[in-house]
């Protein structure tokens, strides 16, 4: 595996949302000998982590669309250099704090389409019919009819996204003889649910995005590129305060640190900004420091620092500080949106 995943993540450096291999080491210390290391990016948070977090009610909309569209970009990217990921899954999808999206990680299973050289592929819970039925004939010492091909990744992130959207783990659902049958009747359940608390059409667009990748017949599923036209990714979401405290980037939000009247009085606001400033700057150099005297964002607090293992240092150590007599609250905050001077008006 590890001259495949090294073969592979050679072929496939510099796109944004797969994980960059920065060097091999040999490791003289491991248990059973010497063994060749990657040397790779720090990441951070995994969705499977989020989806643990999420408890039962399903990630937000903003979360989804952006894991989707990240996914689908890496893909579109290795399936057009030729290369299968053959193993995507919550865990194998990671939240770059530095970059702020989502990165495809372990490339241990992946092949280059019609070299397929191990017959096992995928987990089970994300595995798409066509390997499923490989694996079958393999251990009945049997060889299949199908090849499998790139649309195996797209079945697998089918499923990541509707675990994403139901807050469930479907391993169960998608191994049943109705799912077999008629998955698409059970997608609609899922959809329909009473816990799904999410505007139509928005919900409407992810369903078909989502049916488009679930096809059985891997010739009827959406390849990565045609997937990324879905009307789904048109639709502009805020994310949930949920996501900033989960999603670490380079920018930290306070809230509960200013009251109106400190807004008003120039000097003390100066005296406010100074002490903030003085206090953030201990977890590592601030950048920049904006508290918006209107709305959007009135009186929050956003202090943008150089990387985001800073603003995590800080995060952490602010959070339930008081500061004038109030609890603080420390979220992260998108950078993109903090640099264009985009304040989301509603996050709760």
């Amino acid at each position: 595996g590890f001259r495949k995943e090294r073969a592979a993540l050679e072929q496939l450096r510099g796109h944004r949302n797969i994980v960059t291999l920065y060097g091999v080491f040999t490791n003289h210390y491991s248990a059973n000998g010497p063994s060749r290391c990657l040397l790779l990016e720090l990441l951070d948070i995994s969705v499977s982590e989020l989806l643990l977090h999420s408890s039962n009610q399903g990630c937000s909309m903003w979360m989804i669309q952006h894991c989707a569209r990240d996914v689908l970009e890496a893909l579109a990217f290795l399936h057009h250099k030729g290369y299968v990921h053959a193993d995507l899954k919550p865990r194998n999808i990671l939240w770059s704090a530095e970059e702020e999206c989502f990165k495809l990680i372990d490339f241990g299973l992946s092949f280059k389409e019609g070299n397929q050289d191990v017959k096992y592929i995928q987990t089970d819970g994300y595995r798409a019919p066509e390997a499923e039925l490989q694996n079958c004939l393999a251990q009945a010492g049997l060889q299949s009819e199908t090849e499998c091909t790139s649309a195996v990744d797209l079945w697998s992130l089918g499923i990541v996204l509707l675990e994403m959207f139901s807050g469930m783990k479907l391993k169960h659902t998608v191994q049943s003889q109705e799912w077999k049958t008629n998955n698409s009747a059970i997608i609609d359940r899922i959809f329909a649910s009473e816990g799904v608390v999410n505007s139509a059409i928005p919900a409407y667009h992810l369903r078909d995005l989502i049916k488009s990748m679930l096809h059985c017949d891997q010739g009827k599923r959406a390849s990565a590129e045609k997937a990324l036209c879905s009307p789904f990714f048109s639709i502009p979401f805020a994310p949930h305060i949920e996501d900033l405290v989960m999603l670490p980037t380079p920018v930290l939000r306070l809230l509960n640190v200013l009251s109106d009247a400190s807004l008003q009085c120039e000097e003390e606001y100066e005296d406010i900004l100074e002490d903030i400033r003085e206090e953030c700057q201990k977890y590592g150099p601030v950048v920049s420091l904006l508290i918006p005297k209107e709305n959007p964002g009135k009186g929050q607090v956003f202090v943008e620092y150089a990387n985001a293992g800073d603003s995590k240092a800080a995060q952490k150590m602010l959070t339930g500080k008081i500061f004038d007599g109030k609890f603080v609250v420390a979220t992260f905050y998108p950078l993109s949106a903090y640099k264009r001077g985009y304040l989301y008006q509603n996050l709760l």
